[in-house]
């Protein structure tokens, strides 16, 4: 057991380092908190989406905004979209590619913040999400892999992961990146 473990540890810090080395990698967190620091201060907010894992990542991002990261205070407007009810009624009144579209459509305006979760780049959910934000003026920042993907696309800031693999080693940074840019927010809105 001792080997396949080791070896898992290998291939996250082969991927750590790759994203670290990006001269990319470190704008792009950078651009990013200073989009949501921005938006936050002109009265907008972060909406987040994402499927499985990346819902995960996207509702954590959520909830250390309105929540606490490391230190308290006040707390900053977010919200992920992962209501089941929400999810359920339009997956059966319209279909599952609408379900956070509906949301950002609803409750987006202009410059608030779309933060999208996709390690493949192409769910149809995320991507729609993505189009309606931008039809209302909203900015989107895409966390996928590296790569010309639909999400890169509508993405005004892309955290790209260069990792073709399973998408759990694209997911440790996208973590990685969204604790990143929670510290820098914090340091840009005091």
């Amino acid at each position: 057991m001792k080997e396949p473990i080791l070896n898992s540890l290998k291939e996250h810090l082969s991927v750590a380092e790759e994203f670290v080395k990006n001269p990319e990698t470190a704008a792009a967190i950078e651009k990013a908190a200073r989009l949501i620091a921005d938006s936050i201060k002109s009265g907008g907010k972060v909406i987040t989406c994402g499927n499985g894992g990346s819902l995960c990542d996207a509702t954590h991002f959520a909830e250390e905004l309105t929540g606490r990261f490391r230190d308290s205070r006040n707390p900053l407007p977010a919200m992920a979209i992962n209501d089941p009810a929400h999810i359920t009624c339009v997956t059966n009144d319209y279909s599952f590619e609408e379900i956070f579209a509906r949301d950002v459509e609803a409750l987006g305006r202009p410059g608030d913040v779309l933060c999208g979760f996709s390690t493949s780049g192409t769910s149809a959910n995320v991507v729609t999400a993505a189009r309606k934000a931008r039809e209302k003026g909203m900015k989107v920042i895409g966390f996928t892999k590296a790569g010309e993907t639909p999400l890169a696309g509508l993405s005004d800031v892309l955290v790209a992961v260069p990792h073709d693999g399973y998408s759990d080693r694209i997911q440790e940074m996208h973590i990685t990146a969204v604790h990143i840019i929670i510290e820098a927010v914090e340091a840009l809105v005091k």
